[in-house]
């Protein structure tokens, strides 16, 4: 069996992160770290603690389906935790990244459509745009190798466009392309990524140890479009592309 070391981060990031009282643990004495202790989370999961601290350190592979289950319940994840979690333990092997091209088709959609509108890869890399999305955004002023959400999120033009909002919304992406990376972990292209992030912005190790996931849903922004405009509040949508999953067409509508 072969290690699993992002497997043992993410559980060690959540098992940090809880507070005792919520498991009716009472806090005797000092805990000297955060969160619950490794033979707290082993207990409630049914296990052994050295087992527990082999999968945390990530020198231990190949959990059962119940042992999973039983881990994120013992942690108090919810369902999206859970199927992350599912797909960390299974460690399955993708072939290397390549860079997507964009079909003629869905860069006709995104041209024609009013409002901003963009689409992304796998690596969130920024494959097209319209010039509504420039006019809001200002991708174009992006050098190439910088055309991408993530390192677009910690520059400067995006904290002018986000405003009051940028570091939560900061924050929320690192989160959303967390799943991403961790199916590609090992990648040189991924890889090459996330280190140019922790150099990007100061606070990005720290949520990226925070092994925080989340998932796209339609909702509402405040943004200044070309970081200098007054606010004005567009409804987001994405969609995955049924014959290319891999790309992401994001779609913004400006409120009434």
């Amino acid at each position: 069996m072969h290690a699993n070391k992002p497997l043992g981060e993410f559980l060690r990031s959540h098992r940090l992160r809880l507070e005792p009282e919520r498991f009716g643990i009472r806090r005797a004495g000092t805990r000297r770290t955060p969160g619950l202790r490794r033979e707290e989370v082993a207990e409630r999961a049914g296990i052994s603690t050295e087992w527990y601290v082999k999968l945390e350190q990530g020198r231990a592979a190949g959990p059962s389906g119940p042992t999973i289950a039983a881990l994120g319940r013992a942690l108090g994840l919810d369902e999206l935790e859970m199927q992350h979690q599912r797909g960390l333990a299974s460690g399955a092997a993708l072939p290397a990244f390549a860079p997507e091209s964009v079909p003629d088709a869905l860069r006709r959609m995104v041209d024609q459509y009013p409002g901003p509108a963009y689409i992304t890869g796998e690596r969130w890399d920024i494959l097209a745009f319209n010039t509504a999305a420039d006019a809001l955004f200002a991708f174009g002023r992006c050098a190439h190798d910088e055309r991408n959400i993530l390192v677009y999120m910690l520059g400067e033009d995006a904290r002018a466009v986000f405003g009051a909002g940028w570091l939560r919304e900061a924050k929320r992406i690192v989160a959303l392309f967390r799943p991403a990376y961790d199916r590609r972990r090992g990648d040189p292209a991924f890889e090459a990524l996330v280190e140019r992030l922790h150099g990007a912005h100061p606070a990005f190790g720290d949520w990226w140890r925070d092994h925080r996931i989340d998932t796209p849903v339609v909702r509402t922004k405040a943004l200044h479009p070309g970081g200098a405009g007054a606010c004005v509040h567009y409804d987001l949508a994405s969609f995955q592309w049924v014959d290319h999953p891999a790309l992401r067409l994001a779609l913004y509508t400006p409120q009434a």
